[in-house]
C-alpha cells in the first residue's frame, strides 16, 4: 500500500516553491482553525510564541533581528515527511526541515544530518532552552540521530517519520523524554543576518 502512495507521490507534477508556499500556508491555516478548541492549537495561533528569543546583547546594531527560524519552519505544518528531503517541493526530513528553516530565515548554511548539526552553535541546558534552539534525539539507536526546533513550553516542531507530517509534539512525552540528547543554539554572525 505504502508503495502506490509513493508512486502517485513520484508522478504528481513538481510545483513551483511560490506555489508550495502557498498552499503550505493555506494547510497551517486549515490545522490551526481545526485546532482552535484545542490549547495546543490556540498556542500555536499566538503569533508571540513563534518568534526566537535573543537576548537584548544580540540584536544587529541599528537593523532589526532576522526572521525567526520559528515562523519559517510553521509554514510546513502539516507537509508530509520525505526521506531525504530538504525543500518544500519535495518535502522534508528532521534535518532538511532544520536546514532550509535556518538558511531561509538566519542566512545560515547548516550541515545535513542532525549529528552533524549537534555540533553547531553552543550546547544549552534543557532548563535554559530558548524558541529556536534545535533539540535532539536518539531515536535510531545512536546519538542525535533526531532533531526539532523549540517553541517553547516544553513543544518542538519536527518532521517525524515516514508516513506522517511536520508537527509540534511535546518533549514530556515519555517517548521523547527518554531518547532526549541534548539542544544547540545557533549564533548568528551579524554580518549574515537577513535583512
Amino acid at each position: 500500500m505504502s508503495l502506490a502512495i509513493l508512486a502517485g507521490c513520484a508522478n504528481q507534477p513538481r510545483k513551483t516553491a511560490d506555489a508550495d508556499l502557498s498552499s503550505n500556508h493555506l494547510l497551517r491555516n486549515s490545522y490551526l482553525l481545526s485546532t482552535q478548541s484545542d490549547p495546543l492549537g490556540a498556542w500555536l495561533d499566538n503569533k508571540r510564541s513563534l518568534a526566537i528569543d535573543y537576548a537584548d546583547s544580540e540584536t544587529f546594531g541599528a537593523s532589526p533581528a532576522p526572521k525567526s527560524m520559528v515562523s519559517t519552519a510553521m509554514k510546513f505544518l502539516g507537509v508530509k515527511y520525505r526521506y531525504g528531503g530538504d525543500s518544500p517541493g519535495e518535502g522534508f526530513d528532521c534535518s532538511g526541515l532544520v536546514a532550509y528553516a535556518a538558511e531561509k530565515s538566519l542566512g545560515l548554511k547548516l550541515p545535513r544530518q542532525a549529528r552533524e548539526q549537534a555540533r553547531q552553535g553552543i550546547s544549552v541546558n534543557r532548563d535554559e532552552l530558548r524558541r529556536g534552539d534545535l533539540v535532539f534525539f536518539n531515536t535510531l539507536g545512536h546519538r542525535f540521530s533526531h532533531v526539532g526546533i523549540y517553541l517553547g513550553d516544553h513543544k518542538f516542531l519536527h518532521a517525524p517519520r515516514t508516513g506522517a507530517s511536520i508537527r509540534v509534539e511535546s518533549m514530556d512525552v515519555a517517548y521523547w523524554r527518554k531518547r532526549y540528547n541534548g539542544a544547540r543554539r545557533l549564533q548568528v554572525p551579524p554580518e549574515t543576518a537577513r535583512r
